[in-house]
């Protein structure tokens, strides 16, 4: 019961914010609703509104499903390995995400949680070549092996597709690692390590102790 508790935890945000991209495309679908107009136009000012809805709208069923994995794989394992600040992070990557598409993109309307993904795997990447923890140096080589395709996606082979919004995912979540390494998951010392850690610091009539208030 505590692992199945456990694992609906972890996934909850990523679920809710599925629950809420789903729940747009039905009423799109149901009612014939159009969101379009709610997309991001870059530097536009009426396009700015699309930084907080674009990435909940999207084209089609297919478009919704082909995103629909990757979010939940990625922000279940943004939310596992950062249990603390996952909510700021996700929040971080979202809007400078948006505002990088708004900067540099064409002058369409761009939708689709795509941007977010490539946000989130790149902030996973490189939190885990930051941070030189295993599991989640592990974890970024997950990434690349089952989103490497992901890859070529940051450049403009298909008109249609939003490849500057990928782009702009990219680079938040470089930036946004960058700026939260000292949060980052330590990566765990061999008892050797912090031996010699302890020597040195006696040789040097240095010694640091911990407190911990009970």
């Amino acid at each position: 019961m505590n692992k199945k508790y456990n694992i609906i935890k972890i996934l909850r945000w990523p679920l809710i914010f599925l629950l809420i991209i789903w729940g747009i495309k039905l009423i799109e679908i149901v009612w014939g609703f159009s969101f379009i107009e709610y997309g991001l136009i870059p530097r536009k000012f009426s396009g700015l509104k699309g930084i907080i809805f674009s990435p909940m709208i999207h084209k089609d069923l297919s478009h919704l499903i082909n995103n629909s994995l990757p979010v939940l794989v990625l922000g279940g394992a943004l939310c596992f390995f950062y249990k603390k600040n996952h909510k700021k992070i996700f929040i971080w990557l979202f809007i400078v995400s948006g505002l990088f598409l708004w900067g540099i993109g064409r002058p369409n309307f761009h939708i689709g949680a795509s941007g977010i993904i490539y946000a989130l795997a790149s902030f996973i990447f490189f939190s885990g070549v930051l941070s030189k923890n295993k599991r989640l140096s592990a974890l970024s080589l997950i990434v690349i092996f089952i989103y490497g395709g992901l890859f070529w996606g940051l450049f403009p082979t298909h008109q249609e597709v939003s490849w500057e919004g990928h782009l702009a995912g990219f680079i938040a979540g470089l930036i946004i690692s960058w700026f939260f390494k000292d949060d980052l998951p330590k990566r765990e010392k061999y008892q050797w390590e912090i031996d010699e850690e302890n020597e040195s610091d006696n040789n040097g009539l240095i010694v640091n102790y911990e407190y911990t208030e009970k």
